[in-house]
């Protein structure tokens, strides 16, 4: 029996100093309500922080905004050269054509009447 009370004794020496040291170690890093309030920082974080996924998201939407603003205006570009190439091969030749013809059209006809007013 001598050994139950011993075992007794022991266990409230380790209750006891386990209570003093819980009030000792209450400001260290290590103790458990330091653990359990950085975990409830990290929890008020996730939960309610919203800074590092709103500044991720608008990166990501000023990366694809200006990755496709740029898709765009290199389609621009590309339809506006083809233009150009087109009308320096077909309009601008048609168009010299079409103003001779009319040109020699104009002077013949300016030629006769000044011809016939004499």
């Amino acid at each position: 029996m001598s050994g139950g009370g011993t075992e007794t004794f022991v266990g409230y020496e380790a209750a006891t100093s386990g209570g003093d040291k819980k009030r000792d170690s209450l400001g260290t890093t290590g103790s458990p309500a330091h653990l359990i309030i950085k975990d409830l920082g990290e929890i008020h974080s996730r939960l309610l922080d919203h800074r590092p996924v709103i500044q991720g998201e608008t990166r990501y939407f000023v990366k694809e905004f200006e990755e496709k603003r740029g898709l765009r205006e290199m389609r621009v570009l590309e339809n506006l050269k083809n233009m150009i190439r087109e009308t320096n091969e077909h309009a601008i030749p048609k168009c010299r054509e079409t103003m001779q013809d009319n040109l020699d059209q104009v002077l013949q006809r300016f030629v006769c009447f000044s011809c016939e007013s004499f």
